[in-house]
């Protein structure tokens, strides 16, 4: 498999597995919602609403920086290499599961700066009690997102009904990488334009295949 530096450290810390992530993530959610209610004395049910428009907002957020941020076309050799190191690379081996979450170290600093900016927004509203369940619903968002992402890549979808999702992302890879933005959720590529036109393509079993990642397969490219 490809690798982005010679020095086995770094490479090693662009690397994880999705039970990692979720590792991480689920104490502080749970530790956050608990002290959303328990020490901010905010009633359940709001702490809920709160959190599941956190949900919500991830599938907005997901979208944006998927389009904008991913596929942005940069003009500089270095914002070109950055721009492939978060998302190029994945467009050009995407069979690479140990690259389908952010890493630990990269994911707790960038989430960090995310919750700060959450944290200064709902100070200056007067509702700073509230991002301590906004933010746990963001980050599950992400957490779903990329196990979604994974399991796109990694198996047939299990419902008829998530066959749009799986084959919205796989025409991304193989047809055109100006549509097709949603993962976790096709709603904001339906409401922005971006949505393949699903009943006049026609699957490419095997370009599909080539997206799939499998036991055998991996064992191959190691």
């Amino acid at each position: 498999m490809h690798s982005f530096f010679k020095n086995q450290y770094l490479e090693y810390l662009t690397k994880t597995h999705p039970l990692v992530i979720w590792g991480l993530y689920v104490p502080i959610i749970s530790f956050m919602l608990y002290y959303t209610n328990a020490v901010m004395q905010i009633e359940v049910i709001n702490v809920m609403l709160t959190f599941l428009s956190g949900i919500f907002f991830w599938t907005l957020f997901e979208y944006c920086i998927h389009r904008f941020a991913f596929h942005f076309v940069a003009e500089s050799d270095r914002a070109t290499k950055f721009v492939y190191i978060i998302h190029g690379n994945h467009h050009e081996y995407p069979r690479d599961k140990e690259r389908l979450f952010m890493p630990p170290v990269p994911s707790l600093i960038l989430s960090s700066a995310i919750f700060s900016l959450m944290y200064f927004a709902a100070y200056l509203l007067g509702a700073k009690g509230y991002v301590f369940a906004f933010f746990p619903g963001f980050i599950l968002g992400y957490l779903v997102y990329g196990t979604m992402h994974y399991a796109i890549h990694a198996w047939n979808p299990p419902f008829k009904w998530m066959k749009p999702l799986w084959r919205n992302h796989h025409l991304h890879h193989y047809k055109n990488d100006h549509m097709g933005f949603g993962v976790s959720s096709t709603l904001w590529d339906h409401v922005f334009g971006t949505m393949f036109d699903l009943s006049k393509e026609k699957e490419d079993k095997t370009k599909v295949q080539e997206l799939m990642f499998s036991k055998n397969r991996s064992r191959q490219e190691a």
